[in-house]
């Protein structure tokens, strides 16, 4: 009997059909969900997914672009009490066969046109686009007359990290804990039943769906999704009134900033804008606010492990600490520590680590990752930051990014920034390879403007020693077309420093 205390994720939407069902819910190209019609299309989905035999606890994969179909899937493996596991739709070959492989997913929803790269022995059934589509069988789903209702504690979902350091490690997810994360994204990012979102980055990764597209289907708001980060797209649904509400990676924010139509365009509508994913330049976000100087700015900082929203910086708290990712959200508590644990002064560098409702349980079947991660009553991130006396984060580098010059450490994000303030530099990752003087020689990636007169390296170098400690400057600046990143828009630095190591 399901406990009438628990809270699932198809609960939120359950709750906001019966509240509001006539209300819009997605929008996706010409299709439109109304509140209540999207939960009886969850319904049917999960009774789909049971008909396809699987039982509650069964990992099924999901393979595929943006889509109201990649959503009801979701929530239809929810609500059938299936573990959903979102995989990269980039990702090919080996990386793919270990998603599938690793996670122990005996289905994989896909885009027919993606199915192709699974491993042979995949069993897979189609998201959209052909006859015996899950799209399509939800008109001829059968009810279920005994659904296997879930329960807080049940697993939902295996969030893969990033794997810009090592091999992926699947976070497992409970609906209690991403109920409370998105309990505390709508009140740290204050989100409403009047705003008309648009979700534009992958749903397979946890910020776009879980701090935005989920928690705003449990406040009621209309909201569009889009295949991808297209900033014509974006600009014409701004320009039209459609989107007030946008959350995009430092990436798209830099290209929005760069487009065309973003310089003469009524951009009016737009009343609140959303960064995080990977840290915001602040040359960058302060060329954004010169633009749009009404526009509400919160900064978005956290990792899949806590759902994945840890810290906020509001519209109201950017002055004077720009480069600050903000104070814990309702349901976190951090502190910065020593290698040793012990937490240090405000002010000195340490790593972040967290205590919460909203983390995962532990790393799926890697019991010394998880053993690692959980140590001394507290959850170890993995990145270097300062707090202030306020309560005030400052995110200073990955732990693994700390670039050790002749045994100072630097954090490359400090040189990343002054190297921003060149108007040449479109983009800059700052990472240190092997060097016989210096351990590690402070080394600067950039991509230039396409436009104006391209800048040289000893131009770079003296641009940041004037900005910075001599120490911390790059000895060294190498240029490339672009930057490898991952879907979330985080640089993948270890691809860099293997490229660039023995060169």
């Amino acid at each position: 009997m399901t406990d009438v205390r628990s809270s699932t994720v198809d609960g939120i939407l359950r709750r906001s059909a019966r509240r509001v069902p006539h209300r819009t819910a997605v929008r996706y190209g010409d299709r439109m969900w109304t509140y209540r019609e999207l939960d009886e299309a969850v319904s049917a989905a999960a009774a789909v997914l049971r008909g396809a035999g699987l039982r509650p606890g069964d990992r099924v994969g999901s393979y595929g672009h943006n889509s109201d179909a990649y959503l009801i899937g979701f929530l239809g493996c929810a609500r059938a009490g299936l573990i959903h596991v979102p995989m990269n739709h980039h990702l090919t070959g080996d990386e793919l066969r270990y998603l599938v492989e690793q996670s122990g997913s005996s289905l994989v929803l896909a885009d027919p046109r993606l199915a192709g790269r699974l491993p042979d022995s995949t069993r897979v059934l189609p998201l959209r686009d052909t006859d015996d589509s899950l799209l399509v069988r939800l008109r001829t789903a059968p009810a279920d007359p005994d659904p296997a209702a879930p329960e807080s504690d049940d697993l939902v979902q295996l969030l893969y990290t990033s794997g810009t350091t090592a091999l992926p490690k699947g976070a497992m997810m409970t609906h209690r804990a991403l109920v409370h994360e998105y309990v505390s994204a709508i009140t740290a990012l204050d989100l409403a039943e009047t705003d008309r979102p648009v979700h534009s980055l992958p749903l397979y990764h946890s910020a776009q769906m879980h701090v935005f597209l989920l928690p705003y289907l449990a406040v009621g708001a209309e909201n569009t999704l889009l295949d991808a980060p297209d900033p014509e797209r974006i600009l014409d649904l701004v320009a039209a009134g459609r989107a007030d509400s946008l959350f995009a990676p430092p990436t798209v924010w830099i290209g929005l900033s760069q487009h065309p139509g973003f310089a003469d365009r009524d951009l009016s509508a737009l009343r609140k804008a959303y960064y995080g994913a990977s840290i915001m330049p602040v040359p960058v976000l302060e060329r954004l606010r010169a633009r749009l100087p009404g526009l509400a700015f919160y900064n978005c900082f956290g990792q899949s492990e806590i759902g994945p929203l840890a810290t906020v910086l509001g519209p109201d708290e950017h002055e004077g600490r720009m480069d600050s990712c903000g104070r814990p959200v309702l349901f976190v508590e951090a502190r910065v520590v020593d290698e040793s644990g012990r937490e240090v002064p405000d002010g000195t560098p340490g790593e972040v680590v967290y205590r919460s409702p909203q983390l995962c349980t532990g790393y799926w079947d890697k019991p010394e990752e998880t053993a690692e991660a959980f140590r001394d009553g507290w959850f170890h991130s993995g990145d270097l930051a300062v707090r202030d006396p306020e309560g005030y984060f400052t995110v200073v580098d990955r732990v693994k990014d700390v670039i050790n010059s002749g045994g100072v450490l630097v954090a490359s994000r400090q040189v990343e920034d002054a190297l921003y303030a060149h108007p040449q530099v479109a983009e800059v990752a700052v990472i240190g390879l092997p060097d016989e003087r210096w351990i590690e020689a402070v080394t600067a990636v950039v991509v230039r403007r396409p436009e104006g007169e391209p800048v040289g390296e000893q131009e770079l170098i003296e641009a940041a020693r004037a900005r910075l400690a001599p120490f911390k400057a790059p000895k060294r600046v190498v240029f490339v077309d672009a930057l490898p990143r991952n879907a979330s828009g985080k640089v993948l630095k270890r691809e860099l420093r293997e490229r660039f190591a023995a060169s």
